[in-house]
């Protein structure tokens, strides 16, 4: 089993920046992929950024050039800054992990809410 944790989610004014963290616990295995997901209300949930085990990266459209993830595989950690935020970043923000040796198996936090708001 693996427990993910977010935090760092709040109120933040539209053009400013937040970091969310998220530590894992339990069973972490590599090679693995951890990343970010977000669902705003009455949207699907959506990939926002992932980070493989040796420094792999992709993003999502709407955070190219705006968020940059980042991991600590010493702390079994994945972070994401995020910059320049926008009304439509509102949205709870969810930590994952995936073995990829067990591709079909993901692990989720309880998410931590972003509100872009003046």
């Amino acid at each position: 089993q693996v427990q993910l944790v977010e935090s760092g989610g709040g109120l933040v004014q539209p053009g400013g920046s937040r970091k969310l963290s998220c530590e894992a616990s339990g069973s972490i295995f590599s090679p693995n992929v951890m990343g970010w997901y977000r669902q705003a209300p009455g949207r699907e949930r959506e990939l926002v950024a992932a980070s493989y085990t040796g420094g792999v990266t992709n993003y999502a459209d709407s955070a190219k050039g705006r968020f940059i993830i980042t991991r600590d595989d010493v702390y079994q950690s994945v972070y994401l800054d995020m910059n320049n935020l926008k009304a439509e970043d509102t949205a709870v923000y969810y930590c994952s992990y995936t073995h990829l040796a067990q591709p079909g198996m993901t692990y989720w936090g309880k998410g931590t809410r972003v509100t872009v708001s003046s």
